[in-house]
């Protein structure tokens, strides 16, 4: 069964990273230029958190919000979630449910090396259950109507 990593290995795609002091403006425009829905942001080699579209959308009716002033250290994500490039995918996936998350951080040895969706997830454990139904003899299935014998 795949793991995390093979996850992240297949996406073959870094994280998109932004400084602290980003403002929100910059980091919409950074998003819709490399076509995501969250971004990560660094402060040196630390990733100290993220920021999602959704976060935009629901700080965008605060009072006085302003999206070209705005930092994105402000408005980021600090409570990271995490899990082991060794995770298998279904353990990956009730993460991301049982937390009602969207994006989890996927660590090796204590330090962050991807992110990985909640799609990306839910599609690797959509392809590894139809490669496992592939693998099912249903012959038995497809034939159980058989004849009763009479006594």
């Amino acid at each position: 069964m795949k793991k995390a990593l093979d996850l992240l290995m297949e996406k073959n795609r870094e994280m998109i990273t932004v400084a602290p002091e980003t403002t929100l403006f910059d980091a919409v425009r950074i998003m819709v230029e490399n076509d995501i829905g969250a971004i990560v942001v660094k402060e040196g080699e630390e990733v100290i958190g993220i920021w999602t579209e959704r976060d935009l959308l629901r700080q965008s009716v605060q009072e006085n919000f302003n999206l070209k002033t705005a930092v994105i250290k402000d408005y980021m994500s600090r409570d990271l979630k995490t899990a082991p490039a060794s995770e298998p995918i279904y353990k990956l996936q009730d993460t991301i449910s049982g937390l009602y998350i969207r994006h989890l951080f996927i660590t090796c040895e204590g330090k962050i090396i991807g992110l990985l969706s909640a799609g990306d997830i839910a599609r690797a454990c959509l392809v590894e259950r139809a490669r496992e139904m592939d693998s099912i003899s249903w012959e038995y299935y497809e034939n159980w109507r058989w004849e009763k014998k009479r006594r």
